[in-house]
């Protein structure tokens, strides 16, 4: 197979893909009495290359979700598409914050105070005022960063008060199980903090946090069944990523 006739078929795939998660994303919507327009479709393109992302862009992507600042740079730069929305998904290394400022719309995971701190003093020094997202580890899992559910209001003072972040809402990745049912009680306590802090620290008008970034390719519908604003797909669009 020629390397046109091998994008092609990648390109298709991709597109059959994508029909289908934005299929399953809008009947998951509709179950929870919403429109699927109302759910941010979050690309998951870390360590893939730039000429899959050019696909998805054709196939009307426009937020990619990265996990390492480094990578992130190199695509940003190769791609070059100043309507792509980029957004941070990973954990965030100090060494690595004042680029990450730079580059990336939002920043889903903030786990501590301190890192949201450290993004604060970056963000003044770049003259902006950066969207974040609160990481929660709902489950405890020894090995996911995240606020502990009773930390979460507490953190969330500390930081609604930094002048250079826009607390936008809660993140959180639910254990791998089995069956995507198993992650609900996950998603249902996420929304449930969501209410606690809108009472505890309101943001703006109904309270503000307004999203729940839950859901990836295993169990994205559940997700959005319980609330879920944004879901995070990798695997369901662009298929098992080589081991390395």
């Amino acid at each position: 197979m020629s390397g046109v006739d091998a994008a092609r078929s990648e390109g298709e795939r991709l597109a059959e893909r994508a029909r289908e998660v934005r299929r399953r994303v809008a009947d998951a919507a509709a179950r929870s009495g919403r429109d699927g327009t109302a759910v941010l479709l979050v690309a998951v393109t870390k360590t893939l290359p730039v000429e899959t992302m050019r696909l998805a862009y054709a196939q009307g992507l426009r937020v990619f979700g990265e996990n390492r600042v480094l990578e992130a740079r190199e695509k940003h730069a190769a791609l070059g598409l100043a309507d792509v929305r980029w957004e941070l998904i990973g954990q965030l290394q100090s060494n690595k914050i004042a680029r990450a400022i730079e580059l990336f719309d939002r920043v889903q995971s903030v786990a501590s105070v301190a890192l949201a701190q450290a993004l604060d003093t970056r963000a003044a020094r770049a003259g902006r005022t950066l969207p974040v997202l609160l990481e929660v580890n709902v489950a405890g899992e020894a090995s996911k960063s995240g606020f502990a559910p009773t930390e979460v209001i507490e953190a969330a003072r500390a930081i609604a008060v930094l002048p250079n972040l826009r607390p936008e809402g809660l993140m959180t990745i639910a254990p791998m199980a089995d069956q995507a049912e198993r992650a609900r009680p996950v998603f249902r306590e996420l929304r449930r903090l969501r209410a606690s802090l809108r009472a505890a620290v309101p943001l703006g008008p109904e309270g503000g946090w307004h999203e729940l970034s839950m859901g990836m390719s295993d169990d994205f519908e559940v997700a959005i069944e319980e609330g879920a604003t944004i879901v995070r797909i990798g695997q369901a669009l662009f298929g098992a990523r080589p081991t390395p």
